[in-house]
């Protein structure tokens, strides 16, 4: 299917646009686990494919939970493909709050494209590291297989498998030890792989230089 004749990735809302004329929706620019709208937990109105330049996504060490998430830094010559979710005002302290430990920045328009955009202008949220200095790969920290479960899921639902290799290629920190709870997930907004989903997971991330615990 043509980029043109993709189809969306979830109906809008009906009262989307009413809502929006009325100011009561915000937008955020979603490059992980947001881009697998089964991870989502608000009553968000639309969502669409997206790509954004001048921002690389990397591993980010987060020491506080003892895990590393994905996050993203100012990077002149980067660009980077995820999805715009437009959400109801009353929802972004809830999204704030699931972001914790993330700066929410503006994305510059002239640096988003939006697939099939809508017919309004509203600014658009990134949230980035507060920390941005080292990647996962240097601190050692590990990644959780059932979080990359969601975002790689999600990647492969919305860009397609082409978008899913420039997501495991493209993202700094990947050369780190991940942790297998696939059986006993502790991300919180775990998904369920579907079939054949786990076995080309795990074949791009070994390719990839992730490091699986043996024995």
């Amino acid at each position: 299917m043509s980029e043109a004749g993709r189809a969306p990735i979830h109906p809008d809302d009906p009262d989307f646009r009413r809502l929006a004329e009325e100011g009561r929706v915000v937008a955020y620019f979603g490059y992980g686990s947001l881009v697998n709208r089964d991870t989502l937990r608000t009553r968000f109105l639309a969502i669409r494919r997206a790509s954004v330049a001048g921002w690389q996504r990397f591993w980010l060490p987060r020491l506080e939970v003892g895990i590393a998430l994905l996050s993203v830094r100012a990077e002149p010559d980067a660009a980077i493909d995820g999805v715009v979710v437009y959400d109801l005002a009353d929802n972004l302290a809830a999204v704030d709050e699931r972001e914790a430990g993330y700066r929410r920045r503006t994305v510059l328009p002239q640096t988003l494209s939006v697939e099939a955009p809508p017919p309004f202008d509203l600014p658009v949220y990134i949230y980035e590291a507060i920390r941005p200095d080292e990647t996962a790969a240097e601190r050692h920290s590990s990644i959780l297989q059932s979080y990359l479960d969601a975002v790689m899921q999600g990647f492969l639902a919305v860009h397609g498998e082409a978008g899913l290799r420039r997501f495991v290629a493209d993202t700094q920190g990947f050369e780190t030890t991940l942790i297998p709870d696939r059986s006993a997930p502790r991300y919180p907004r775990a998904v369920v792989p579907q079939t054949g989903e786990t076995e080309l997971f795990d074949r791009l991330l070994r390719e990839r230089g992730v490091r699986f615990p043996t024995g």
